[in-house]
């Protein structure tokens, strides 16, 4: 363990990414409930023009080419992009549809998919402490989709897509930003189709006004930027610190779905959400006795 204590720029570069993907639903309202395939088709446009300028800016091309060149890293990209898209694709539509509640869910799930992939996948052993997380998550999201009245698709679609992307994303040697890059070139070619047909057919928005346009626009600036500042926190910040701040982008999500979308958030969720909370607290505690490898890279959101 590193007895120097993290310098304040990290702290400052986590919080700022963790708080943006946090508040992220307020800019993905701006755009109505009718046109979540279109925001996510230009996200990925726009994202691929700011990477590829990252990219060049950073001289990191040589590294993108070897991606490129590499069957093996395509392929497994391909897969990381396609659950990429269904993240995106997800969230947007949860914001849309009015239950970013249920997308925080997904999110404080998150850690605890990651663990349960571990076990089954990489049969890692879980542990008392982490296996009780697991099985304290499980029965909250049960007791959440019950008091739904239909199976939570948004909060097990966006834990499940995202830990298996993290999963995945693990067995390719690329850098965040080059690899991020050939994932959205992926994802860019159905998006282009996505936005031709819309426009063909006179569904498209993008245009439309001025203030529309450019939001269409700055969706590939909210989507890297925040990204760019979680890679600088996770240089300079433990693993567990990283961890825990990263908790506040499901928490801030949590309160503008009450708070300011107004939506339903009776006494029975708070049961499932305690459970929730009851879990990661345990995981947390459990992960601050049994230190990360050093060589262990930090997760992130991609809302």
């Amino acid at each position: 363990m590193d007895p120097r204590p993290a310098p304040r720029s990290g702290y400052f570069y986590a919080i700022l990414a963790c708080s943006s993907w946090g508040i992220l639903p307020l800019f993905w309202n701006l755009f109505g409930s009718d046109a979540t395939f279109e925001v996510v088709s230009h996200r990925v446009l726009w994202s691929v023009v700011l990477l590829a300028i990252l990219v060049k800016v950073e001289g990191r091309e040589g590294e993108v080419l070897g991606l490129l060149r590499d069957k093996r890293s395509v392929g497994l990209l391909f897969v990381t992009a396609a659950l990429l898209t269904i993240n995106w694709a997800l969230f947007i539509y949860s914001v849309a549809s009015h239950q970013v509640v249920q997308a925080s869910l997904g999110y404080f799930l998150c850690p605890l998919a990651n663990i349960f992939l571990g076990a089954i996948v990489l049969k890692e052993r879980l542990g008392l402490a982490k296996g009780l997380a697991v099985v304290l998550a499980m029965v909250g999201a049960a007791i959440f989709g019950w008091n739904l009245g239909q199976f939570p698709l948004i909060a097990i679609g966006l834990a499940v897509t995202f830990s298996l992307y993290g999963l995945i994303r693990k067995m390719v040697a690329a850098t965040p930003l080059g690899g991020l890059l050939v994932e959205t070139l992926v994802m860019a070619q159905l998006a282009l189709v996505t936005v031709v047909i819309l426009h063909a057919t006179g569904r498209a928005t993008f245009g439309s006004t001025p203030l529309l346009t450019l939001l269409f626009v700055a969706s590939g600036v909210v989507t890297t930027v925040p990204l760019i500042w979680f890679n600088k926190a996770a240089k300079l910040l433990p693993l567990g610190t990283l961890g825990v701040l990263q908790y506040q982008t499901p928490t801030l999500q949590l309160l503008i779905g009450v708070l300011l979308f107004g939506e339903a958030f009776p006494p029975q969720h708070w049961v499932a959400f305690l459970l929730i909370w009851v879990a990661i607290a345990t995981y947390l505690f459990s992960s601050m006795k049994t230190p990360a490898p050093k060589s262990e890279e930090a997760p992130f959101f991609l809302e």
